[in-house]
């Protein structure tokens, strides 16, 4: 049974940062795509950030967001800085086997999602 467990969401001010963890069982965890998604009320799910070898970035989050992964841990990062109240969302974690893409319909395996909110 594959999981993906995400934490570190929260409420924050416009301007400050939070960092998001998404801890998986899958095996080799080297080999998967890790990305971050996200989905604000009414709207579809969007790409937010992706990593193989290095970071992919949606060009609303670039140069304010780094992803990061520790494949001795399992575990992928998404650090996030100088956020904005159009930031908020359920922030999801997602693995596919390979390299990255920007397509959510490529992405196998999903964690349950943690809210951001950024007040202004």
């Amino acid at each position: 049974q594959v999981q993906l467990v995400e934490s570190g969401g929260g409420l924050v001010q416009a301007g400050g940062s939070l960092r998001l963890s998404c801890a998986a069982s899958i095996r080799p965890f080297s080999s998967y795509t890790m990305g971050w998604f996200r989905q604000a009320p009414g709207k579809e799910r969007e790409f937010v950030a992706a990593i193989y070898w290095s970071g992919d970035y949606a060009d609303s989050v670039k140069g304010r967001f780094s992803i990061s992964r520790d494949n001795a841990k399992n575990t992928v990062y998404l650090q996030m800085n100088s956020l904005k109240p159009e930031d908020t969302a359920v922030y999801y974690c997602a693995a596919r086997y390979g390299s990255a893409t920007y397509s959510l319909y490529e992405y196998r395996y999903w964690g349950q999602g943690t809210q951001v909110t950024v007040s202004s």
